[in-house]
């Protein structure tokens, strides 16, 4: 009797091989099956496709301006604003290609040099744009033209004419930031040129200007408020972000002290203003100084820290105003269920 129970359950086990490799193999079948329909199995890429935690392609990153500056004037040496256009040095991000600064915005190195014009035209894409260095820079947006001034947050809107210019000596270069990375998943970007050079333009005050944001009225709030870390944001007077998309702050950091730290969505270029200090960004250092860029892809946490004896303002641009009207900004701490959507 235990013999015949015996021969039972080695026949059941067969059959349920059997079985399970049939199953195999159908689901094997299935999958090349589904090729021809242009159909793919959720369940075989959930995790994938809906991550525990936000997964940038991007890493933190610094680019030294020390380094890059000497490139960017042998280019003007080079390279005519004819044959450029827009002589820039991207700011591509180590783990990506050109447009990727972060996942979802760009920057880039701009260079006029004197007696040049970077010929006018008009795009989709959204800029702010961070004057470095330079004297006797200009930008002409949309019929204003505005003097660049180092330090100043300059905004070209959205499909407004637009050329750069250089009176006097020396190098002109400032930190350009556009959207252009959403263009690769919204394929509707377009650029319109100019039947002239330069697109008619009048000098404009430019502390009076809706587009330019100067560097002293930025700084002097800064100082007035209190704390060792103050950050203040880049809004238009009625207190709407600079735009839909991309917006932007500046901050202050007393000599020997260090920002909160802070890990979010929103992901960001920084740029040095003054000072020195270093950024541990997901749990490695950057050191940085006047003129450096780096940039701190979502989800990765940072704090900043000035140097003893050099008090570091800061200038940073983000995709805060899109990932806001999404409805997908969340930074860690904050309670998840205000997130909730009604």
């Amino acid at each position: 009797m235990a013999i015949l129970t015996e021969v039972k359950t080695q026949v059941a086990s067969q059959q349920l091989n059997v079985e399970e490799k049939s199953k195999e193999q159908q689901t094997t079948e299935l999958l090349s099956q589904l090729q021809s329909t242009n159909t793919l199995p959720l369940w075989a890429q959930m995790s994938r496709l809906n991550p525990p935690a936000p997964n940038p392609t991007c890493i933190p990153h610094i680019w030294k301006y020390d380094e890059i500056k000497p490139y960017l004037l042998r280019a003007g040496e080079l390279i005519t604003e004819k044959q450029a256009e827009r002589r820039v040095l991207m700011l591509v991000n180590p783990a990506r290609e050109a447009p990727y600064t972060t996942d979802t915005v760009y920057a880039g190195l701009q260079l006029v040099m004197p007696n040049e014009t970077a010929p006018a035209h008009r795009h989709t894409a959204f800029a702010m744009r961070f004057i470095i260095e330079g004297n006797g820079g200009f930008t002409a947006v949309h019929g204003r033209r505005i003097k660049m001034n180092r330090g100043d947050v300059i905004l070209t809107p959205t499909w407004n004419w637009h050329d750069h210019g250089k009176d006097g000596s020396g190098p002109m270069i400032w930190l350009d930031g556009l959207d252009l990375p959403n263009f690769r998943h919204f394929p509707v970007h377009f650029v319109e040129h100019y039947d002239k050079p330069r697109y008619p333009a009048e000098d404009v005050d430019t502390d009076n200007s809706p587009i330019v944001f100067p560097w002293a009225k930025m700084q002097a709030q800064l100082d007035a408020a209190d704390g060792d870390w103050v950050t203040k944001p880049y809004l238009k007077e009625d207190g709407r972000e600079v735009s839909k998309i991309l917006g932007g702050s500046a901050e202050r950091l007393n000599a020997g002290t260090c920002s909160p730290e802070t890990r979010e969505t929103a992901s960001s270029v920084y740029h040095i203003v003054e000072g020195s200090g270093h950024s541990v960004i997901d749990g490695k250092v950057f050191k940085w100084k006047k003129g450096d860029t780096f940039c701190i892809p979502a989800w990765n946490k940072y704090q900043h820290f000035a140097s003893v004896g050099s008090t570091a303002y800061l200038y940073r641009f983000d995709d805060k105003p899109m990932l806001r009207a999404l409805e997908f900004l969340r930074t860690e701490g904050v309670d998840v269920e205000t997130l909730v959507s009604e």
